[in-house]
């Protein structure tokens, strides 16, 4: 098995801190060249920074066009919390990620894109047409039309908005493997240490932190979620795709 990274061109967004910056690091130690997007300079050493706003389409093709001919890896680590206003974490963490992932696929041939899930993604058969519908829109302002024509709970969106990127990660990840030779995954967290823990149990009711309290150990910290994420981006997982993989300590499986 082959995990290192050596010589590999990995961008990283949302590298300035919580999950984000532990996957720049780790990426660091294992050799490769990050590439750091977010609205914060990182406070750890990598290879270049890019500001960007993945809210705003326009931001996006900025720092595409500065980005190399050549990338090894995607890591769509970056969002905002559900406590954010429901539009903005749908262009945040839906209609931006998947304007820069579309905008640098002919970049990444031979790699690998990986984006960060969540264990609240879990329930994304029950919306599946609306998210199919979503997916189905051909750019960030089509994808923004339609969110102002379907609006979506203040109360859910964070939940929502994870299971729309799991749905469109599984519809494009067979093709864009075939065709571009690039593979598409998931991780899914359940909570972490990281700066939006605060935010994330905010998001949830009484009854769900109760429920998981009893069958959680303890929340991941950012590197045991950091080192799955690079897993995904090495040569061990280069038969890997359309995969949306736990890392939440056994906690989804709890309740089976």
């Amino acid at each position: 098995m082959n995990l290192n990274l050596h010589d590999k061109t990995l961008i990283v967004t949302g590298a300035a801190s919580g999950i984000g910056a532990e996957v720049a690091r780790l990426a660091r130690c294992a050799g490769a060249r990050v590439i750091a997007l977010d609205r914060n300079e990182p406070q750890i050493s990598v290879h270049a920074y890019h500001q960007v706003d993945l809210g705003d389409p326009a931001s996006i093709d900025q720092v595409i066009a500065r980005l190399p001919g050549h990338i090894d890896g995607l890591c769509n680590i970056a969002g905002v919390p559900g406590t954010a206003p429901a539009e903005l974490v749908g262009r945040v963490n839906y209609l931006g990620l998947r304007h820069l992932s579309e905008g640098l696929l002919p970049r990444l041939a031979g790699g690998c894109i990986v984006n960060a899930a969540s264990i609240l993604g879990a329930e994304w058969q029950q919306r599946l047409e609306a998210h199919k519908a979503l997916a189905a829109t051909a750019g960030f302002e089509a994808g923004s039309d339609w969110l102002d024509a379907n609006p979506v709970e203040q109360a859910t969106c964070y939940q929502y908005f994870k299971e729309a990127m799991i749905v469109w990660s599984y519809q494009n990840a067979s093709p864009w493997f075939r065709e571009h030779d690039v593979r598409m995954n998931c991780v899914a967290p359940g909570p972490v240490f990281t700066p939006i823990l605060g935010d994330f149990v905010q998001m949830l009711s009484d009854e769900r932190l109760e429920r998981d309290g009893r069958h959680m150990k303890r929340p991941a910290l950012a590197d045991e979620v950091a080192a799955v994420v690079l897993f995904l981006c090495s040569d061990a997982a280069r038969w890997v795709c359309g995969a949306n993989i736990p890392v939440d300590g056994g906690l989804a499986a709890s309740y089976v």
